[in-house]
């Protein structure tokens, strides 16, 4: 099979010109509106490209370096979905069909086939990590044999160097050390468990059939074995609120996964919640009602150094607003929603202790400075521009400059007074 990845020549893109750049930058836009084909790949969905396009729009201020750096991301992942498979129920919010939007079953010879389709479009980039992940919620519901077979596909590319890591997602009442110790065997990586809450009604009224117990016997197992822990949370679920959702990012913190992804609730098509919200008995959250309650679980797990994933669930062919999602949970831009939402926070607060200070001492309000790096500009103006608007409304008479400043990490944002 041989080690495409080594044999391929990385180019030096901090040499390119801005006008081939520029082409790189249509792809992404083609990208934009031809969907989610590329979506796996961390760099190509749309909020990343979102935040792209603000870039080239401020790449004067911005090293062509780091314009770059943020274009093309390097880490990528190879996706595979085995919709329902392993899983012994379905929960009430949950169309694995269409959320993966494919009905057929995979094979491992559909596994090397979708290796070798992403490889050609990954080599030669400068990744530093490339992943395959079986998603789907339940791969280590399937038998044990089952799980062998894919995991052979798997590892082969893995020994030869064409992948650096294997990924899964599954439910936390099929983790157990005869699982762990075969996943071992096939040098896997990373376990993603459907935590989804820690509160025992809420996992009971959504119809998980697993236990909070048995969440934290999977955690202490995965991190006893040394696999990367990752919990998904999901918020607005039936019988959840505000505080339960929080409660459960402080239990997840105290749990310690290094990953985490965060989802608000949404009502698709051909599910019981469908059914219960048509029956009046579940009113799905707002967004602005999902966004309050996930920017204080995303401050949490924040805080305590875990990397967040993803925040809400990608738009599909079947998943688009106004068409199988019922309510307003879903929102193609829901992590920037949430993010801009922290940006807007930690500007403000920085902005009225400025302020007082200027009416201590007696200055005149005059101009500032709000700040991020390339990366978190987009957040820092919100989506649509809705943090621009918010604060050209409150304080009409502050003039507001926003600027880049590349020695900023992601989502630190600083307010200046000149």
């Amino acid at each position: 099979m041989g080690n495409r990845r080594e044999n391929a020549a990385v180019t030096d893109v901090s040499a390119w010109p801005v006008h081939v750049v520029g082409m790189r930058l249509i792809v992404h836009i083609i990208a934009l509106i031809l969907g989610d084909f590329f979506f796996s790949i961390r760099g190509c969905d749309h909020e990343t490209c979102s935040r792209d396009l603000a870039l080239f729009k401020h790449r004067d201020t911005i090293s062509r370096y780091l314009w770059y750096n943020n274009l093309m991301k390097k880490h990528a992942i190879i996706p595979v979905f085995i919709p329902h498979r392993g899983c012994p129920n379905d929960c009430v919010f949950c169309n694995q069909k269409a959320i993966t939007a494919r009905s057929s079953d995979v094979s491992p010879e559909d596994v090397r086939n979708t290796i070798e389709t992403y490889l050609p479009t990954l080599t030669g980039r400068g990744l530093e990590t490339i992943e395959l992940a079986f998603f789907g919620g339940s791969f280590t519901g399937l038998s044990i044999a089952e799980q062998s077979a894919f995991l052979t596909v798997a590892k082969e590319y893995k020994d030869a160097g064409l992948i650096d890591k294997i990924h899964m997602s599954t439910r936390p009442d099929y983790i157990d050390r005869d699982i762990l110790d075969n996943l071992k065997t096939y040098d896997a990586d990373i376990i993603e468990l459907g935590v989804q809450s820690f509160d025992p009604d809420v996992l009971r009224a959504s119809n998980r059939g697993h236990t909070v117990e048995d969440v934290y016997s999977a955690c202490h197992l995965i991190k006893e074995y040394g696999f990367t822990l990752g919990i998904q949370l999901m918020i607005g679920l039936p019988g959840d609120s505000p505080a339960k959702s929080i409660a459960s990012a402080k239990e997840t913190v105290r749990l310690a996964p290094q990953l985490a992804r965060l989802y608000p609730t949404i009502v698709l098509q051909d599910t019981r919640l469908l059914q219960m919200y048509e029956e009046g008995i579940y009113q799905p959250l707002t967004t602005e009602e999902a966004v309050s309650t996930t920017k204080e679980m995303y401050r949490i797990l924040s805080d305590a150094g875990i990397t967040i994933l993803r925040v809400g669930l990608k738009s599909t062919d079947l998943i688009t607003e106004g068409e199988a999602v019922c309510g307003h949970t879903f929102h193609p831009a829901f992590r920037q929603l949430v993010e801009g939402e922290l940006a807007k926070e930690s500007l403000e607060n920085q902005l009225l202790q400025l302020l007082e200070n200027t009416k201590k001492n007696q200055m005149p309000a005059g101009e500032f400075a709000f700040r991020s790096n390339g990366h978190s500009f987009s957040n820092m103006i919100g989506n649509a521009k809705r943090n621009k608007l918010y604060f050209a409304e409150k304080y009409p008479g502050i003039k507001i400059r926003w600027k880049t400043d590349p020695a900023l990490e992601d989502g630190r944002y600083t307010v200046l007074k000149y």
